[in-house]
């Protein structure tokens, strides 16, 4: 195997600069870092923006909130500032977070910048130098579940995240906040998710049972995917990061399971389907829905459960997500063109979740 490239920055996009003169005073004030600064911006990402900062001694990595937003609690910087705090102390693949502010007047919106996890991150089209065949896919995707289960093993309490979320009716609370939050981002009529939206809130609390009784609770990322994992690039197998914490909280297992199957495009799903991957899932070797559903009930310990309920909440949920950046896009609150076509993604990933009603995994 050649030498792999790491994930790498490109510069930033216009409307998307920070002041460098006052990001570099902020981190001599509050980190000790000083000398001049480059910074250079990640092309992925559809919701807070990632910035690579470049000092003469590290790399930094800085999160802020899209320009335009205004839905402050799902961009809530001194939230995910925290839960990297904690979290990374006790589970390896959290990048360490270096300083947080909220003021306005440094970059004109709460921003936190964190080590940079050097490695590679794998997306929909694999580098040709990994030179992949069907085992080390295999073996990719098995670490990937792996990861995860040690994520929902951390002990939430012991690390001090016991007030991260309410786990109690945490299902009833993201069908029911989900359903509102596409309304009101709406723009087209999209009669699916509508009759998704029903299906869902017929069966919350039979999705809330536990047959032990107990509330089913761990920390769960709610966007874990391979395009949000960073791997080890002397050793392509090992996870060394997890990105993007934005959306975690403490809550059912088997709604990041859910989550992460949403994501899962297979070799035989329809082609519209394939050109929103996120990951390389489609290659040969690669995982099943299933398979991937069969590892994680394997090594997590859990009991197997029917997840068609987990997986269409999740497709409903990431086409919120989407009718949201959507929304700011048409309002012009972002000139991002990469939004433009968003409302087709909305269209598809809805029938998505209604196949998946009637069809399973």
């Amino acid at each position: 195997m050649s030498a792999v490239k790491v994930d790498g920055a490109k510069p930033v996009r216009a409307g998307e600069e920070l002041d460098a003169v006052k990001l570099a005073s902020f981190l001599e004030r509050e980190a000790n870092i000083g000398g001049p600064i480059e910074i250079l911006q990640f092309p992925g990402g559809h919701s807070n923006l990632t910035y690579l900062v470049r000092t003469p001694e590290r790399e930094l990595v800085l999160r802020r909130p899209p320009f335009g937003n205004r839905v402050k609690s799902a961009h809530d910087m001194g939230r995910e500032f925290r839960i990297l705090s904690k979290l990374s102390g006790v589970y390896a693949p959290a990048p360490r977070p270096v300083a947080y502010t909220e003021d306005p007047e440094v970059l004109g919106a709460p921003f936190y910048v964190m080590e940079r996890v050097n490695g590679v991150i794998l997306r929909r089209t694999m580098p040709s130098e990994l030179g992949v065949d069907a085992p080390l896919m295999r073996r990719l995707c098995e670490s990937l579940v792996d990861a995860q289960v040690a994520l929902h093993a951390v002990d939430y309490e012991a690390a001090g995240l016991g007030d991260l979320g309410k786990p109690a009716k945490y299902i009833e609370r993201q069908v029911t906040g989900w359903t509102k939050r596409y309304r009101d981002a709406q723009t087209d009529e999209v009669p699916e998710m509508d009759r998704v939206a029903d299906w869902l809130a017929a069966r919350t609390d039979e999705a809330e049972a536990d047959d032990s009784g107990s509330v089913r609770a761990a920390v769960i990322h709610n966007d874990y995917k391979f395009d949000n994992v960073v791997l080890d690039p002397d050793d392509i197998v090992r996870v060394r990061g997890v990105l993007d914490w934005e959306m975690s909280t403490l809550g059912d297992p088997l709604m990041d399971l859910g989550t992460t199957l949403s994501y899962w495009v297979e070799a035989g799903d329809p082609d519209e389907l394939k050109f929103l991957a996120f990951g390389p899932t489609t290659l040969p070797g690669a995982l099943t829905r299933r398979e991937v559903a069969e590892r994680y009930f394997e090594k997590s310990g859990r009991k197997s459960r029917d997840l068609r309920f987990f997986l269409v909440f999740a497709l409903f949920k990431n086409t919120g997500v989407l009718q949201q950046i959507y929304w700011r896009y048409k309002q012009g609150l972002t000139k991002d063109e990469r939004f433009a076509s968003f409302n087709m993604a909305v269209r598809i990933l809805a029938q998505r979740a209604e196949h998946t009603i009637h069809q399973g995994l």
